[in-house]
């Protein structure tokens, strides 16, 4: 499957943002979906995720209660919506796609990689 990011943008403290990953070429539907990002100079973290069928949902503890993952089967497109972003959201996110909704908790378990889409948050 081919994941394609968009959305990113230079906002500032407290503004919100929404990402979409569209999916191409296998049946989106039948994977879980992931969104991880990357600050400069860090490693690559978990920021959320959701289960094919919508009804599992799993966010890190740093952005729980202020971004929402969703997912339109029928656009083949998830979703984060980032709400009172913050100078340390700032990172590349990715966007992922894996066969389970555990195995796109991890990194290393992972079966596809969108490219980045950069959101910059000013203070």
């Amino acid at each position: 499957v081919q994941l394609q990011a968009s959305g990113g943008g230079l906002v500032q403290a407290g503004d919100s943002l929404r990402l979409s990953c569209a999916a191409s070429g296998r049946t989106f539907s039948s994977f879980a979906m992931g969104w991880f990002r990357q600050a400069p100079g860090k490693e690559r973290e978990f920021v959320a995720a959701i289960s094919w069928n919508t009804v599992a949902t799993y966010y890190s503890d740093s952005v729980k209660g202020r971004f929402a993952i969703s997912r339109d089967n029928a656009k083949n497109t998830v979703y984060l919506q980032m709400n009172t972003l913050k100078p340390e959201d700032t990172a590349v996110y990715y966007c992922a796609a894996s066969s389970s909704v555990l195995s796109v908790l991890r990194i290393r378990t992972i079966d596809y990689w969108g490219q980045g889409t950069l959101v910059t948050v000013s203070s």
